[in-house]
């Protein structure tokens, strides 16, 4: 069952979005806040560009970090063709009986840019991992600070029998940008 803005706000008194806005704020921003059946999220200042300047092979399993290039600032420029790491504002608490979708907004999506983030399943923690990549063969411009992408919160009829709090799973409470770890 997909839960809808009251019991968002519920379960954000109990600390499951912080910081939370109660409210859906969009006068000259990127949307974020709460919707009428999620929550989107917004997209810190910290970024991870990625550059292909050293020709490194990417592999998820040895991912080589000097691939990508640190950047702290109100906005940020994607290359042409290439993709940037990012992290969520809001830090999340999961409960065990809900499972959450994560989709890109649409405003960016109509530029070029796909949003991808994994489910957050139940009682993960932490800053969420936002990989943003630019399909356009043009730069193309993120704004921190404003929504990047919604929430979907699902919510299953009993608790699962093993969460990824119970596996200790390897992104369990991140925080900041974290990068692919096997």
């Amino acid at each position: 069952m997909v839960k809808n803005d009251r019991w968002i706000r519920e379960m954000a008194n109990k600390g499951m979005i912080e910081p939370f806005s109660e409210d859906q704020i969009r006068s000259g921003v990127i949307s974020y806040g709460v919707s009428s059946y999620g929550y989107d999220m917004r997209i810190s200042d910290e970024f991870k560009i990625f550059t292909n300047l050293g020709s490194t092979l990417v592999d998820p399993k040895a991912f080589d970090p000097s691939s990508l290039i640190d950047f702290k600032g109100p906005e940020c420029i994607i290359p042409p063709n290439s993709f940037a790491l990012a992290r969520s504002v809001e830090y999340f608490r999961i409960p065990r009986d809900v499972l959450v979708i994560c989709l890109g907004k649409s405003t960016y999506a109509r530029c070029g840019l796909v949003v991808n983030v994994t489910p957050l399943e139940p009682e993960w923690e932490g800053h969420v991992t936002i990989e943003i990549s630019n399909t356009t063969p043009l730069p193309a411009k993120i704004y921190a600070n404003e929504g990047i992408a919604q929430l979907i919160f699902l919510a299953a009829e009993e608790v699962c029998e093993i969460s990824y709090k119970d596996k200790k799973g390897k992104y369990q409470t991140q925080k900041g940008i974290t990068l692919p770890k096997i």
